[in-house]
C-alpha cells in the first residue's frame, strides 16, 4: 500500500482527534452504557442503545485515524527547497488569464481538503495540472465547467 501525503498541520489535527476520541469521547459514552445497563431490560432500553450505536462509531473512527496515521507520509514543506516550483502543501497563488481574478489555494491531501478556506486535494484537477510547474508559468486546468487557463502569480512554502 503506498503511503499518502499528509501536512504537519493535518497530521496534528487527526492526531488531536484522535486524543480526544481516545480520552473524553470513549470514556463518557463507556459510562452512559454503564448507566443505562442499571436501568434495567436492556431491549427496551433507548438509552442503553443509543450510547452502544455511539460507541460503535468512536471505535471505528478510531481505527480509521490510526490507519490513516500509519500509512501517512507527513511532508513539512518549510523543509524542501523554495525554488518556486509547485509541489504538494505549497500555497499556490493564481490568476485567471480571462478575467484576472486571483484565487489562493493550498495543496493537502484528500482528508484536509476544505474549498472554503482555499485547501484543494492534492488529488484534484486543479493541484494535478498545477504540481511540477513554476512561478510565472501559464497553467491549463480541464475543470468541469470547461478548460481555464492560469498564471502562477506565487508559490509560498510555508505552514
Amino acid at each position: 500500500m503506498s503511503k499518502t501525503p499528509l501536512t504537519v498541520a493535518g497530521a496534528e489535527k487527526l492526531k488531536e482527534e484522535l486524543r480526544r476520541l481516545k480520552t473524553e469521547d470513549r470514556p463518557r459514552v463507556v459510562n452512559a452504557i454503564a448507566e443505562a445497563r442499571a436501568h434495567g431490560d436492556l431491549k427496551e432500553n433507548a438509552e442503553y442503545h443509543a450510547a452502544r450505536e455511539q460507541q460503535s462509531f468512536i471505535e471505528g473512527r478510531i481505527r480509521e485515524i490510526e490507519g490513516k496515521l500509519s500509512n501517512a507520509q507527513v511532508i513539512d514543506v518549510t523543509t524542501l527547497p523554495n525554488n518556486g516550483r509547485v509541489v504538494f502543501g505549497v500555497t499556490v497563488t493564481l490568476e485567471a488569464t480571462d478575467d484576472g481574478k486571483a484565487v489562493t489555494y493550498r495543496i493537502v491531501g484528500d482528508d484536509e481538503a476544505d474549498i472554503k478556506h482555499g485547501m484543494i486535494s492534492v488529488s484534484s484537477p486543479i493541484a494535478r495540472a498545477l504540481i511540477g510547474k513554476e512561478e510565472g508559468d501559464l497553467v491549463t486546468v480541464q475543470a468541469p465547467g470547461g478548460a481555464r487557463e492560469y498564471e502562477i502569480l506565487e508559490v509560498l512554502y510555508v505552514n
